[in-house]
């Protein structure tokens, strides 16, 4: 399968709002609202910061259809912009076939083209293995885990990780 990563476009969110809603309403890997509007869960995911920095990508197949999209910005502003956060979602008919590890080092060469120093995921929930595995094959660790920070609809409470990696 062919994938191409590029900068999402306004003309994305259609293709990308209902993967979207379906994984943020499961409330099994995102900490987001469940209750989210469109509009604004298009402006959370669209524009994820106020930094000029931050950029909206999608993956897309060669017929041109969405299978998956990341966010990426600096983690916090000012004396700790210097370190890179993202947030990747793949739709449910795409998952298993390597689009998130391709979102992923789109995002790392970004974030070293760009300049900063590391990346930090803050809210892994550790029951998602895959996700998990995937960041830990591209060089993460586990920093540390926030004990029952996250609500799962199925396990109960359930850790949040910190995951980190620097870069060259």
């Amino acid at each position: 399968m062919t994938v191409e990563i590029r900068d999402a476009t306004a003309d994305d969110w259609p293709a990308i709002w209902p993967f979207f809603r379906e994984i943020v309403t499961a409330r099994e890997t995102y900490t987001y609202d469940p209750d989210l509007t469109e509009e604004q869960a298009r402006a959370l995911w669209m524009s994820p910061s106020a930094s000029p920095l931050a950029r909206t990508t999608v993956a897309v197949d060669a017929d041109g259809t969405v299978l998956g999209s990341a966010n990426m910005y600096p983690n916090r502003p000012g004396p700790g912009a210097h370190v890179a956060s993202a947030s990747f979602m793949v739709d449910a008919k795409a998952r298993g076939r390597g689009v998130g590890r391709l979102l992923c080092e789109d995002m790392i060469a970004w974030a070293t083209r760009t300049g900063f120093r590391s990346i930090q995921f803050n809210a892994v929930v550790e029951t998602n293995g895959p996700a998990v595995r995937l960041w830990q094959s591209l060089g993460f660790r586990i920093a540390g885990t926030v004990p029952e920070a996250f609500d799962h609809p199925k396990l109960g409470y359930v850790g949040l990780h910190v995951m980190y990696r620097p870069l060259p």
